[in-house]
C-alpha cells in the first residue's frame, strides 16, 4: 500500500508559478514509476510528466520547457514545479505512483486544484 499526498495547487495569474509536492507513505525508491497526471470536466484524466521505470522524467509535448520534475528520497517526496503557467493548466492534479510486483498496482492521490487566470 502506498498513500500519496499532494498539495502547493492554488490560484494563479497567467504567467505565474507554482510548485505541487507529492509525498509518499513509502521509500519513493520502492515505487516502479512516479507521475503527475491533471484532470478537467472536459478532458479525461491526462498524463502531464512522470518518471519512467528507468528513471528518466518524461513530459507531455503542451507543458515540455515549462514543467519540470524532481525528487527529494530524504523527504520520500516528488515536485512539479510549473512555470509560465497558461489558462488551459487550469485542472485538478493528481499524484499517480505504481508498484509491480506480481502485477502492477496503481496509487493516487486526492487531487489538488490549480487555476490559472488569464
Amino acid at each position: 500500500q502506498v498513500q500519496l499526498v499532494e498539495s502547493g495547487g492554488g490560484l494563479v495569474q497567467a504567467g505565474g508559478s507554482l510548485t505541487l509536492s507529492c509525498t509518499a507513505s513509502r521509500n519513493i525508491y520502492t515505487l516502479n514509476t512516479m507521475g503527475w497526471y491533471r484532470q478537467t470536466p472536459e478532458k479525461q484524466r491526462e498524463l502531464v510528466a512522470g518518471y519512467t521505470k528507468w528513471g528518466v522524467a518524461d513530459y507531455a509535448d503542451t507543458v515540455k520547457g515549462r514543467f519540470t520534475l524532481s525528487k527529494d528520497y530524504a523527504k520520500n517526496t516528488m515536485y512539479l514545479q510549473m512555470t509560465n503557467l497558461k489558462p488551459e493548466d487550469t485542472a485538478v492534479y493528481y499524484c499517480n505512483a505504481q508498484v509491480q510486483i506480481a502485477a502492477t498496482y496503481d496509487y493516487w492521490g486526492q487531487g489538488t486544484q490549480v487555476t490559472v487566470s488569464s
